[in-house]
């Protein structure tokens, strides 16, 4: 009679260890562990692409830019580049990562070439970031349509 606590104890906590073992295999948001934020669009509404753009995809409603000089990019970093209505706006797949957040803006425009800038801007001060890359489509603004002209793509990193 004595030994019955001890193992009537022993198997409560048995219980309660296998029960705190699984509720951490738990899928997020079933109620196991800690919600992960989910990535989102751009905010700026002048820059924002269709949601649904997979790197090295073209929108559905997009024409494919042929004419590209992407040699100052990263070997890694994604080249889809099209237009889309009139010919004026261009959209461009980015690349961010962690607390990175990326933004696409035209650096020059001529008769030839219009050249856009991929700039990923990560937090001045040190925090804790996600281990991710993201590829979000971006769009930017021409002042006239691009035509026959060449997309060169360039690329930097900023942080503020």
């Amino acid at each position: 009679m004595r030994h019955i606590g001890t193992v009537v104890g022993t198997g409560v906590l048995l219980l309660v260890i296998s029960a705190c073992g699984s509720a951490q295999n738990a899928s997020p948001g079933a109620g196991g562990g800690p919600e992960l934020p989910t990535a989102t669009a751009p905010s700026d509404p002048s820059s924002e692409a269709p949601p649904n753009v997979a790197p090295g995809e073209v929108p559905p409603d997009g024409k494919p830019v042929t004419k590209l000089d992407a040699t100052a990019l990263a070997p890694d970093h994604p080249r889809t580049v099209w237009t889309e209505k009139d010919g004026k706006t261009v959209g461009v797949v980015a690349q961010e990562g962690g607390c990175g957040k990326a933004s696409a803006s035209v650096l020059e425009q001529n008769a030839s070439t219009v050249k856009i800038e991929l700039l990923e801007t990560t937090p001045l001060t040190k925090q804790m970031c996600t281990m991710d890359i993201r590829f979000p489509p971006l769009t930017v603004q021409l002042s006239e349509p691009l035509g026959e002209r060449t997309v060169v793509l360039t690329s930097r990193q900023d942080q503020k």
